[in-house]
């Protein structure tokens, strides 16, 4: 497995251990290899079911044929019972967590989650524009790439010193609570905690200095543009017409942009303070075995 994919696994074990964002989407090996053919049956029946299924069209169509056509195809397919939803709701983290994964590999890799609101929650907008301006805007479409994030201030920090070859944000729109994952490839030349004490000194930054008003412009105008542009993928179009139905409503979609042109200064300020807090992160080192250096 990628160094990263280990790391990335073993801080979503530490940062919730209630919740079921603690295991990864297809399970642990564990599952995989004690599962019966009848467990996956008996979750098929109960999940995959018209009632708890959400469909999206979006394309160049006749809206009463498209219609006409889904009815017949899906309204026969009887509704199943409603599907359990388990409500574990992960308790506040009272004290950052530390770790390191070894492992083989030519390069040192760090990684620092921040906790992170819901994409329902009228904070997700502000911190999506404070992720543009400490490491580019977040990609949130599943079919499109990024932009170059040179002008970030974590790039410039840590890329241009040479305390890292890259540094990535990355945060999601989920229905519950998640994370915001700062991602660091470490220089060869340096050691993990000298770009971390970096990192800290630009996180330390925005929360206590104010931002200027044209950096919060530009780092709008970045998220802006990244979201639009993809956007205009019909895929894309017809992702998040369906995915934002199922943790708030299509209108989240809609208005996704409009929200994004409101956030302030005085609200990235805000929520750095609230969300980025030493005391409620995760912090791992993907750390080379002996010999490997």
């Amino acid at each position: 497995m990628k160094p990263l994919f280990l790391l990335g696994e073993a801080i979503q074990h530490a940062a919730f251990r209630i919740h079921p964002y603690h295991h990864e989407v297809i399970g642990d090996m564990a599952d995989l290899h004690t599962m019966t053919r009848d467990d996956l049956y008996n979750h098929y029946r109960s999940y995959y079911v018209p009632n708890n299924a959400v469909m999206a069209v979006a394309g160049d169509f006749e809206t009463d044929k498209m219609l006409a056509r889904i009815k017949e195809l899906f309204e026969p397919i009887p509704a199943g019972k409603e599907p359990t939803r388990l409500a574990r709701v992960e308790p506040p983290q009272n004290g950052e967590v530390r770790l390191s994964v070894e492992g083989p590999g030519a390069t040192t890799y760090a990684q620092v989650c921040y906790r992170f609101p819901a994409a329902s929650h009228p904070d997700f907008f502000p911190l999506s524009v404070l992720d543009s301006l400490l490491a580019g805007p977040s990609n949130l479409n599943m079919f499109s790439g990024g932009i170059s994030n040179k002008t970030s201030r974590l790039y410039r920090a840590l890329v241009d010193k040479q305390l890292a070859v890259s540094i990535h944000g990355g945060s999601q729109a989920t229905i519950d609570p998640f994370l915001y994952t700062i991602s660091m490839t470490v220089h060869p030349k340096r050691k993990p905690e000298e770009a971390l004490i970096a990192l800290d000194k630009e996180i330390q930054r925005v929360r206590e200095e104010k931002v200027t008003k044209e950096e919060i412009a530009r780092a709008i105008k970045q998220a802006r543009a990244l979201f639009a542009y993809a956007a205009e993928n019909i895929s894309n179009q017809g992702f998040w017409l369906g995915y934002s139905e199922m943790f708030a409503n299509y209108e989240w979609f809609l208005t996704y942009l409009d929200k994004l042109s409101k956030v302030t200064v005085k609200d990235v300020q805000r929520v750095a303070n609230e969300y980025f807090k030493p005391q409620s992160r995760v912090v791992g080192v993907y750390v080379l075995t002996e010999g490997q250096a």
